[in-house]
C-alpha cells in the first residue's frame, strides 16, 4: 500500500504533466488536500510530505480536527455545503470556503467572522451542469451574487467552485469545465476585482481536463488518503 506522501508525490507529477500539456507553469495549479473522513494522523503525515491546504466537507468534524492540529501552520478550507446554523463555525475556524452559494450564507459569515482574524477567503459554488437539485448558484444569477459578495467588509470573494456530475471522456470533462472558465472570464471582466484569481475545479478523477480547461485550485483526496 502506497504511503500518503507516496501517493501525494503521484498527484504532484499529474498536476505537473497536466499543466505542461496544457502549456501553463506547474506553479499556476494549486493543490487542496480533502482530508474529510481522515484522523488528524492522516494530516500530519500530508503535512510532513509538505502539504498544507487541506479541504473538509463536514463542518463539526473539521472543527474537532482544526482544534487537534493547531500546532501545525495549515490552511483550511471549507468546501462542503453550508446550513445557516453552521455558518459561525466556519467563520471562526476556516480560512476559505468554496462553497457560498446565496447571499444569506455570505452575510452571515461576513458578520460572523472575528474581529481578530483576517478576512475570510471566499469563492461562489456555481451549478455549471444546470442540475435543478444540486448546490450552487445558477450561471445566470452568478455575476449578481458575486457583486453582493464583493461588497461585504469581512469577506474576500477569490473566485467560483464547480462540482459537475461525471461525464464520459476527455473531451466531455474539458467542455464541462469550460463553462465554468468562461464564467469566471466574465465575472473577472465585469466586477475587475484585483484578487479573484481563483477556479476552484477538478478532482481526483478529472484534474487533467480541468487543469486543461484553466483551473487554479484541484481538489483532491482519494488519490491522496486512499478510499473512504
Amino acid at each position: 500500500m502506497s504511503s500518503i506522501a507516496e501517493n501525494l508525490q503521484t498527484v504532484r507529477d499529474r498536476i505537473r504533466a497536466a499543466c505542461e500539456a496544457a502549456g501553463r507553469p506547474p506553479a499556476s495549479v494549486r493543490l487542496l488536500a480533502v482530508s474529510k473522513t481522515f484522523g488528524p494522523e492522516a494530516v500530519r503525515e500530508a503535512h510532513a510530505a509538505g502539504q498544507t491546504a487541506f479541504g473538509e466537507n463536514y463542518i463539526q468534524e473539521a472543527v474537532d480536527k482544526i482544534a487537534a492540529l493547531r500546532d501545525l501552520p495549515l490552511e483550511w478550507h471549507c468546501i462542503g455545503p453550508i446550513q445557516s446554523n453552521k455558518t459561525r463555525l466556519v467563520a471562526e475556524h476556516f480560512d476559505w470556503v468554496h462553497s457560498v452559494d446565496r447571499f444569506k450564507i455570505a452575510q452571515r459569515l461576513s458578520d460572523q467572522r472575528p474581529g481578530h482574524l483576517p478576512p475570510l477567503q471566499v469563492c461562489l459554488q456555481v451549478n455549471t451542469d444546470g442540475g435543478p437539485t444540486k448546490s450552487g448558484v445558477q450561471p445566470a444569477d452568478v455575476l449578481e451574487l458575486a457583486r453582493a459578495v464583493a461588497c461585504l467588509p469581512r469577506l474576500v470573494l477569490r473566485g467560483l467552485m464547480t462540482i459537475p456530475d461525471p461525464v464520459e471522456g476527455f473531451e466531455a470533462e474539458l467542455a464541462l469545465h469550460r463553462r465554468a472558465t468562461d464564467l469566471f472570464a466574465q465575472v473577472r471582466r465585469e466586477l475587475a476585482l484585483p484578487q479573484f484569481d481563483t477556479l476552484s475545479m477538478g478532482m481526483t478523477a478529472d484534474l487533467e481536463a480541468a487543469i486543461a480547461a484553466g483551473s487554479t485550485l484541484v481538489r483532491v483526496g482519494t488519490a491522496i488518503f486512499g478510499k473512504r
